[in-house]
Formats: structure tokens, sequence, C-alpha cells
């Protein structure tokens, strides 16, 4: 019997108890049948004793894993995520600096636990410039934002469209 199961069952034979005691009218029928769970509950603990004391029982095999297994998925996804939301944190800042339509795109190998952001491609093909900012320099004020980000050399951004 695993370690889960007798847990499990030690749960289960608890709670079956509780619910008798409650459907149960108070009285010395009660009384009876919250004894013999008891005895119940005392045998579901101890029987898994006499296999334990009688094989090589390991107590620090319960609490250690032996195999660590990376959900691939679960590194794709999350790191997928993690590139949209610094595309749009980025676009979102340059639009608040007064760069309308900046178009981000990350490029970053997501199938490792530590994502790597290979380049930043930056397309200014739909840029619109807010008033009051048409004298400002806009791939300065890009790396400016990108570097507020991500630590990313000026080499490993990309412009386009400008």
């Amino acid at each position: 019997m695993s370690i889960s199961a007798w847990i499990l069952s030690i749960a289960g034979v608890s709670v079956l108890s509780i619910l008798i005691d409650l459907f149960l009218p108070n009285g010395q029928t009660n009384g009876h049948i919250k004894t013999v769970f008891n005895y119940v509950i005392v045998f579901v603990i101890i029987a898994p004793l006499p296999a334990l004391i009688k094989s090589d029982f390991n107590a620090s095999s319960i609490f250690t894993e032996t195999e660590i297994v990376l959900q691939e998925d679960y590194i794709y996804q999350l790191n997928r995520d993690k590139l949209t939301m610094l595309e749009t944190g980025i676009e979102s800042t340059l639009d608040a600096r007064g760069l309308k339509n900046v178009d981000i795109s990350i490029s970053a190998d997501i199938f490792t636990t530590v994502m790597q952001i290979e380049t930043i491609y930056v397309d200014f093909s739909n840029l619109v410039i807010v008033d009051g900012n048409e004298h400002i320099d806009i791939e300065n004020e890009a790396v400016d934002v990108i570097t507020s980000f991500v630590s990313l050399e000026k080499e490993n951004i990309v412009f386009s469209g400008n």
C-alpha cells in the first residue's frame, strides 16, 4: 500500500465517521457506533505497519524525489507569455512617450528554463508621432525604452520602416 493510499483511506474513514455522527440521533446507539468507527480508524492507521516492519523501509524515500520532470509545454507557454508582456509593455511605454503604433517583436529561445532574448525588432512603418514630439530621435527613444525593460546590447535591436 502506498503512502498516499494509506493517508487517503484514513481521511475517508474519518469523513465517513463524521457523517454518520451527524446523521445518527444522540443516544446509546450513537455511542456504540462511534466506538466501532474509532476501532476502524485505529485499524486503518496501523494496518500498513507490519508490512513496513518486514520490508526494508527507508523513511527518506518518502520525502525526496528521485526524478525531476520538466514540463516543456508549461515552460514554452510561460516564456511565450513573458514575451507577449514585454512586447506589450514596450509598445505602451513608447505610446505614452508620443511614439504611437510602433510594432515590437522579440526573438528569443523560449524552450529553455532561462529564456534568453536574442533580438528585438522595432517596426516604425505605422509610426505616428504625437504633436510636440516631432524633433525626437525615435531610435534613441526606442533604445532607452527597450533597455529599461531588458538588458540587451544596442546591436541586438533591429529597426525597420523608418
